[in-house]
């Protein structure tokens, strides 16, 4: 009688389990040699010379200061020394109810006057006869009379271009302000202005911008800067 628990028609197959012991018996023999690679390396090490390990002063790491450091300023630059120019010389010179630095070039000292530019200033220095680079200081006090005398009907002997007040209102005349006869006369005009209705005259009475510019982009001030937008009534 035959087992009817064996299943018939299936063969062992022995080669397969022969195949499987050579791979295990490989495996065996490379981790082998890994192994002994490895306790190779780990001899040498030893045999190796001992590493000098850090001290504790090496190891001390510097904290950072809690000190904030102080930037230093630096000099923004010395101050002039004033040179000694003499007992005769004059430091503030007088001229039109203005002070004028002495150590200026007579140019640019009369510049500093209102009223007078650089042009009107070397016409003044060219009447005089004077080098514009000299300082005012240096001017003796007859030469600084000449300088008002000439300020004084400078009206007259400059050309018509180079007058700040030409065609007068009460006099028609070309005339040139200086000091402040400009405020002066300029208030006056205002005024003018503004006691005969005139557009420029109800301009300058609400404060607005007299000369045509823009005023819905620019110049924009007050209590109403916001844009704001109309409600929609239902």
């Amino acid at each position: 009688m035959e087992d009817k628990t064996k299943p018939t028609g299936i063969k062992s197959d022995d080669s397969s389990t022969e195949i499987k012991e050579e791979e295990l018996k490989d495996e065996k023999s490379e981790t082998d040699e890994i192994e002994e690679i490895v306790e190779e390396k780990t001899e040498t090490v030893d045999d190796s010379e001992e590493i000098e390990e850090p001290t504790n002063e090496q190891i001390e790491v510097k904290e950072p200061s809690k000190e904030k450091k102080k930037v230093e300023k630096k000099p923004e630059g010395k101050p002039k020394k004033k040179v000694d120019r003499g007992e005769d010389f004059k430091y503030v010179v007088r001229l039109s109810n203005t002070d004028v630095n002495g150590e200026k070039n007579i140019v640019y000292g009369l510049a500093s006057i209102k009223g007078i530019g650089i042009h009107m200033a070397s016409l003044i220095t060219h009447e005089i006869g004077i080098d514009r680079y000299t300082k005012i200081g240096d001017l003796s006090d007859s030469q600084i009379e000449k300088i008002q005398e000439i300020i004084d009907r400078v009206s007259t002997n400059a050309p018509r271009w180079m007058l700040n007040h030409r065609k007068d209102l009460e006099t028609g005349e070309d005339i040139h302000l200086i000091g402040s006869d400009i405020d002066m006369k300029l208030r006056d005009e205002i005024n003018i202005l503004k006691k005969i209705r005139s557009y420029r005259g109800i301009r300058h009475e609400r404060g607005l911008r007299v000369r045509g510019q823009r005023t819905r982009a620019n110049n924009r001030r007050g209590l109403a800067l916001g844009v704001s937008k109309k409600r929609e009534t239902k």
